[in-house]
C-alpha cells in the first residue's frame, strides 16, 4: 500500500501524507471517537479529487471528507483516507449580488464570508457556534443551523447548487431543474442519469410517500437530519405541483459525504439583518419554568432563542476569557433565555423589547431579565457559544458526553419531552446538560459519563436508545443539526422504519455501489460504542511530571480537556493560535498539540513515553504565547505541555547546541553584560558566524546590551524615601538589554511618590521554562520565592517590567515549586507595572494633575502573558491618564517573536507579524507613538516595521511635568 500511495502522491497537485503524527492528528473530530486513518490528503483542485476517487475505487479504500474537523458525531473519523479541503480549497469564487448568492468552494470559514459580502449588504443566515473556524463544506454536510434558524432557516434552505464529483469520477452540478430537464436527466446513460432515473421512480410510489410521511419527523420541525432528506424531495415538484423546481440538493445536504465529493456549493444569502439590537436575558429558578417560557416568547419574532443551564455558567468561572463575559448574570440563575431583537429603527426595537417584557413578568419562575445592547451583546454570545468548548474543561474523566445532544421535537412538545427525558436521566443517577436551541425545539442535552470504563459506556449505548425511543414518540429527530455520524446513524431505522431504511440503502448504492464515500456513516454504520477515543481499560496512565498538572488530575487527563472543537482553528480575533494562522496546517494548531501528545502518551510500548520525533514535529511551531490558556474554552495550556515534553523528549534525546544557548539566556546575558560593548562589538563584527552557529535568520536583527546595567545604575542612584514601598523586578531582560525602561520606570515611580526597592539581579527561568531546562528552572523558582516571600506583601509588592519575567512568578511558579501554595501567596502580591500603577490610579494615589495636557495618539500592542493572564485594558488605562492622550489597542494577536522563536522561524515570524500588526503600525502617521510593554514585542515591531517603539513607563515618564 505504501508503494501505491507513493504513487498517488506523485499525481496529486496537492498533498498526501500517511506518517503517524497525520493518522493521529486526524484519528479524532470533536466526538468521543478514535480511529487512524491510512493517510491524510489535501487536494487542491477538482482534478485531484477525481484522482483520490479513482484510487479508493481501485483499492476499495474509503474516503473521509472533512474540513474544519468541528463534527460532534464522528463523521469525520474513518480508517480510510481523510480527505481535508481546509488547506487548499478555500476561494470564494463569484459573487451574484442581484441574485443574492454566492458560489465557493468547500473550505471558506463561514465568518470570513461573512466578513467578505459585508460591504454588499449581504451574510450567509446559518450561525453555528464555531462560526469562526467551522467551513461551508462542513456545513453543507452536515445540514448545520445554529442560534439564527428560526429567522433565516438552516443550511439545507440555502443552498442553490452543488458541484463535485461521483463515485464513477463524473463531474456533475446538481442544481433547480424543470420537469422537462429532469426528463432530459433521466434518459441519460450515466451515472447522473441513473441517480435521477432511481429517485424519481422510488419517490413516484404512492406506499413509499406515504411510508416516508408517516414515519419521518415532523415536518413542522425545520432541524431534522436523520438519514437522507427524502422528505424533503417529496415538497418540490413533480410530487407537489406547487413545490419549488427539482433538486437533489435538499438531499445532499446533510449526507455527511456519504454520496459524493463536492467541489464548489453555490449558495443562497440574506439581507443584513436589521441594525438596532437588544438581547433580554431572563433568568429562572428551573430548568422546566425555563422550557415553559419557550413557546411565549418565541410569539415575537425573534433573531434567536438561546438557552444555558447552571452547568455550562459554573464551567464559566473557571474560564479566564469567559469569565469576564459574565457580567450580566444576576445570582445564580439555574437557567436561563437569550433572546435576541432585531429593528429597523430604535423606536421599533423599544417597542418590541416592551411587549416581550411584559410577557417575561409573567413567566413563572423568572425572578429577573437583563437588557444588553451594542457590544455587550457580542459579548454575552460570545459566552453562549464558548458551550461546546466549555464543557471540555471539567476536571476526571467524567466528560460531558455528546451522544443524545442533538435531538429536536415539535415546540409545543418541548417541555413534556425534557420532563420526560430528566426522568430517564435521574432513573440512571444523571445530572445531565442543558443548553442552546430552545427556539427551535432542540436542546443539546448530554449526559455526564466516564467512557474509559465498560460500565460507562454501557450506559451510554443505553441512554442514547432510550432517548432514541422517546423523541421518536413525539415524532422528533435524533439529529437537529449535528448530523447522524458513527453516534447516531445505528439508529436511523428505529427513527424512519426499515422500509425507508431500505430505500435510504438503495440511494446510497445508486450514489456509491462500492461504498467508497465516508463508510461507516448513516448506511452500514460502525457501532456507536467502539472506535472511542480512550481504552476502556479504566485506567489512566500515571506519568511522574515536573511541571504540578495536579489541578487536571495528571498531563493526560489535562490533554483530555480538548474535545476538538477547534477554536484554536479561528483566523481572526484574539491571538489563538498564531502558528495555525501563519501555516494553515492542522499540525500548527492547539488541538493538534493536544491530540498527538494524548494519543502518543496512551498508545505507546515505549520506556520513555515523550520519545516521539513526531511530538517534537508538532510542538516545534508552538511559540508558547499562552494564548491557548486564555481563549480555549477548555483552558488547554499547550505552552506547559511544551515545556514538559521538551523536558522528558531530551532524556533521551541529545539537544542540540542552540538550546543551551537559548535555554539558558539569562545567564549569558548576566556575563554579556560585564562588558557588553565589547560584545556588542564582537556580535556586530561576527554576527555572520553566530546567526549561522545558531539557526538564526540573516535578515534578523542581533539584540544590543545595555552600555550599563540597570542594576550598576541603580546603586548609584539616591532613591528617597516614601510612604509606599516597591520592590522593583530587576531581571535577566530589563537589567542587560532594557536598562533605560528599568530607569524610567525607577525615576517614574519615585517621583510618583513610592520609594523603590531592589533585591538584586534576578533570573527567573523564563528562558529554561521555555526550552524544558525544568530542573533548571525549578531551581531557580525555589530561590526566588525564598527570596522574595520574605519581604514581599501587600504593603511592598514586586513590580515587574518585562512581562515574560513577571508572569513566571504568578504562572509556572506554582507549578515548579514543591510549595504551590507558599507560590501562589507570592503571586498574589507580584504585579506588571502597568497593572500596579493602574491599581493606584484608581485609589487616587497617583494625581493626574502631575501630567502634561499636551495632546498624544499612541496605539499599543500588547504582550502575549498580558493578554493571557492579566489585563491590557489596565495598560490602556494607564496610557490615557494623561488628559490629552488618545490611546487605542492594535487589535493583534502574537507579534510573532516569542524569544528565541523569532530568531529561529524567521519566516513564520514575520508571517504572524504581517496579520495585523506591521500593517497596522505602517499605516500610523509618524507623530503616533507606538508602544509595546514586552521585549520581543519591540524587537520584533523594529525588525518588521523599522519603527521605535516605547515601554508604557518610557511614555508616563516623558509625560511628567517637570
Amino acid at each position: 500500500m505504501r508503494r501505491f500511495l507513493k504513487k498517488l502522491r506523485d499525481q496529486l497537485e496537492g498533498e498526501l501524507h500517511w506518517d503517524t503524527l497525520h493518522q493521529s492528528m486526524y484519528a479524532t473530530d470533536a466526538s468521543v471517537y478514535h480511529q487512524k486513518p491510512l493517510a491524510v490528503a489535501f487536494p487542491k483542485s477538482e482534478k485531484d479529487v477525481k484522482g483520490l476517487i479513482n484510487f479508493a475505487t481501485i483499492h476499495r479504500i474509503g474516503l473521509i471528507p472533512r474540513t474544519a474537523g468541528t463534527s460532534l458525531a464522528g463523521q469525520c473519523v474513518g480508517p480510510g483516507i481523510v480527505v481535508d479541503m481546509s488547506k487548499h480549497l478555500t476561494r470564494i469564487l463569484a459573487l451574484n449580488k442581484e441574485n443574492k448568492t454566492v458560489r465557493l468552494e468547500p473550505g471558506v470559514i463561514r465568518d470570513e464570508l461573512n466578513r467578505a459580502i459585508h460591504s454588499e449588504g449581504l451574510f450567509f443566515g446559518p450561525n453555528t457556534s464555531t462560526s469562526n473556524r467551522c467551513m461551508i463544506g462542513g456545513m453543507v454536510g452536515n445540514n448545520s443551523s445554529g442560534s439564527t434558524s428560526i429567522q433565516y432557516g438552516v443550511t439545507r434552505d440555502k443552498v442553490v447548487a452543488i458541484r463535485g464529483v461521483l463515485s464513477d469520477g463524473s463531474i456533475v452540478e446538481f442544481k433547480n431543474i424543470s420537469e422537462e430537464e429532469l426528463a432530459d436527466k433521466k434518459s441519460k446513460k450515466t451515472l447522473e442519469g441513473n441517480i435521477y432515473q432511481h429517485l424519481i421512480s422510488k419517490l413516484s410510489n404512492n406506499q413509499v410517500q406515504s411510508e416516508i410521511r408517516k414515519e419521518f419527523p415532523d415536518p413542522s420541525i425545520h432541524r431534522r437530519n436523520t438519514g437522507y432528506a427524502v422528505d424533503a424531495l417529496l415538497d418540490l415538484q413533480p410530487f407537489t405541483k406547487s413545490g419549488n423546481l427539482f433538486s437533489l440538493c435538499p438531499l445532499l445536504t446533510g449526507s455527511e459525504g456519504t454520496l459524493m465529493m463536492m467541489t464548489e456549493i453555490t449558495l443562497k444569502l440574506d439581507l443584513l439583518p436589521p441594525p438596532h439590537k437588544r438581547l433580554l436575558v431572563p433568568h429562572f429558578d428551573s430548568v422546566s419554568t425555563c422550557l415553559e417560557a419557550v413557546v411565549p416568547v418565541m410569539q415575537h419574532q425573534l433573531q434567536s432563542c438561546e438557552m444555558l443551564d447552571k452547568t455550562i455558567l459554573d464551567r464559566t468561572l473557571s474560564n479566564t476569557a469567559q469569565l469576564k463575559n459574565r457580567f450580566f448574570i444576576q445570582q445564580d440563575p439555574t437557567a436561563l433565555l437569550m433572546l435576541e431583537l432585531a429593528a429597523h429603527s430604535e423606536i421599533e426595537l423599544q417597542k418590541a423589547s416592551e411587549r416581550l417584557q411584559e410577557v417575561l413578568k409573567h413567566c413563572r419562575g423568572c425572578y429577573s431579565t437583563a437588557v444588553l445592547e451594542g457590544k455587550d451583546i457580542d459579548r454575552a454570545m460570545s459566552l453562549r457559544k464558548a458551550g461546546l468548548g466549555l464543557l471540555g474543561n471539567m476536571i476526571g474523566d467524567k466528560k460531558a458526553v455528546a451522544c443524545i445532544e442533538d435531538t429536536a421535537v415539535p415546540l409545543e412538545h418541548l417541555t413534556s419531552y425534557i420532563n420526560e427525558f430528566t426522568s430517564i436521566m435521574k432513573r440512571y443517577d444523571q445530572k445531565a446538560v442543558y443548553y442552546a436551541h430552545a427556539g427551535a425545539g432542540e436542546l443539546h442535552l448530554r449526559p455526564i459519563l466516564n467512557l474509559k470504563t465498560k460500565k460507562d459506556i454501557r450506559l451510554f449505548r443505553t441512554i442514547t436508545t432510550e432517548v432514541a425511543h422517546l423523541v421518536k414518540r413525539y415524532k422528533g429527530s435524533m439529529s437537529g443539526e449535528h448530523g447522524d455520524g458513527i453516534v447516531r446513524s445505528e439508529f436511523i431505522p428505529l427513527m424512519i422504519g426499515d422500509l425507508n431504511m431500505e430505500l435510504l440503502r438503495s440511494i446510497k448504492e445508486v450514489f456509491d455501489p462500492k461504498g467508497i464515500f465516508n463508510p461507516g456513516k448513516i448506511i452500514d454504520p460502525f457501532l456507536m460504542d467502539q472506535r472511542l477515543r480512550t481504552p476502556s481499560s479504566g485506567n489512566t496512565p500515571e506519568l511522574k511530571t515536573q511541571l504540578d498538572f495536579s489541578k487536571n488530575k495528571g498531563l493526560i487527563r489535562a490533554t483530555e480537556q480538548c474535545n476538538g472543537s477547534g477554536d484554536c482553528r479561528k483566523l481572526s480575533g484574539g491571538a489563538m493560535c498564531p502558528s495555525y494562522r501563519a501555516t494553515r496546517n492542522e499540525k500548527d494548531s492547539t488541538r493538534a498539540r493536544t491530540n498527538a501528545l494524548r494519543d502518543f502518551l496512551y498508545r505507546t510500548d515505549k520506556k520513555n513515553p515523550f520519545d516521539r520525533h513526531e511530538l517534537k514535529q508538532v510542538f516545534e511551531l508552538c511559540l508558547s504565547c499562552k494564548a491557548c490558556a486564555h481563549e480555549c474554552p477548555s483552558n488547554v495550556d499547550v505552552a506547559a505541555f511544551k515545556s514538559e515534553f521538551l523536558y522528558q523528549y531530551h532524556k533521551s534525546n541529545r539537544r542540540p547546541i542552540s538550546d543551551y544557548v537559548w535555554g539558558h539566556i539569562g545567564q549569558l546575558n548576566a556575563f554579556a553584560s560585564v562588558l557588553p560593548q565589547v560584545v556588542n562589538g564582537v556580535s556586530f563584527f561576527l554576527k555572520g558566524l553566530l546567526k549561522k552557529g545558531l539557526g538564526i535568520a540573516p535578515k534578523r536583527s542581533l539584540p544590543q546590551f545595555s552600555a550599563q546595567t540597570l542594576l550598576d545604575w541603580f546603586h548609584g542612584q539616591t532613591i528617597p524615601n516614601a510612604q509606599r514601598s516597591v520592590y522593583l523586578l530587576v531581571d535577566e531582560f530589563t537589567n542587560a538589554l532594557d536598562a533605560s525602561i528599568g530607569k524610567s520606570a525607577v525615576r517614574l515611580l519615585s517621583r510618583l511618590g513610592y520609594e523603590v526597592c531592589v533585591i538584586g539581579l534576578t533570573n527567573t527561568g523564563r528562558s529554561e521554562i521555555s526550552k524544558g531546562f525544568l530542573q533548571k528552572a525549578k531551581a531557580l523558582a525555589d530561590q526566588n520565592i525564598t527570596l522574595f516571600s520574605s519581604v514581599i506583601n501587600e504593603d511592598t509588592p514586586l513590580i515587574g517590567i518585562e512581562p515574560s519575567a513577571l508572569y513566571c512568578f504568578k504562572d509556572e511558579y506554582p507549578k515548579l515549586f514543591t510549595q504551590p501554595q507558599k507560590a501562589n501567596n507570592l503571586a498574589q502580591h507580584c504585579y506588571l507595572i502597568d497593572d500596579f500603577l493602574c491599581k493606584e490610579m484608581d485609589k487616587g494615589y497617583i494625581d493626574q494633575d502631575s501630567f502634561t495636557l499636551s495632546t498624544k495618539k499612541i496605539k499599543f500592542h500588547a504582550h502575549c502573558y498580558q493578554k493571557a493572564l492579566g489585563e491590557p485594558n489596565q495598560t490602556l488605562k494607564i496610557l490615557s491618564f494623561p488628559k490629552n492622550y488618545e490611546v487605542e489597542q492594535i487589535p493583534s494577536g502574537c507579534c510573532g517573536m516569542a524569544g528565541s522563536f523569532g530568531y529561529q522561524h524567521f519566516e513564520i515570524s514575520m508571517k504572524i507579524g504581517e496579520e495585523v500588526l506591521f500593517p497596522t503600525i505602517r499605516s500610523l502617521d509618524e507623530t503616533d507613538l507606538v508602544v509595546a510593554n514586552g521585549n520581543s514585542c519591540r524587537h520584533q515591531i523594529k525588525d518588521g516595521t523599522q519603527r521605535d517603539s516605547l515601554h508604557p513607563v518610557e511614555v508616563l515618564e516623558q509625560a511628567l511635568i517637570a
